[in-house]
């Protein structure tokens, strides 16, 4: 068994349609991980350990707000790496 927080598997999953929606924004791989974790800190864990427990997790991750929260996180850290990405403007 392995433990997980599928909250990060949600985040990966819509964060290109997110980032496609956002004029100059680096996607380079620092701020990738940037925006990913700083939207997950954003977000309540969702964490799994069964398959079960993976079943019972998509499940509530199909509700509309669910996918709102998701999409406002990465909006907002994609705004915050935006103005302050760790790297020299390319």
């Amino acid at each position: 068994m392995k433990l997980k927080n599928y909250m990060e598997d949600l985040v990966w999953q819509y964060f290109d349609e997110v980032a496609s929606r956002h004029k100059n924004i680096c996607t380079c791989e620092n701020c990738r991980l940037d925006i990913v974790a700083l939207a997950l800190n954003f977000l309540p864990p969702r964490y799994i350990v069964t398959s079960k427990g993976e079943t019972y997790t998509k499940v509530n991750a199909l509700e509309q707000q669910f996918r709102i929260d998701i999409i406002t996180a990465l909006s907002h850290a994609i705004q915050i790496v935006s103005n302050k990405p760790h790297h020299e403007p390319q």
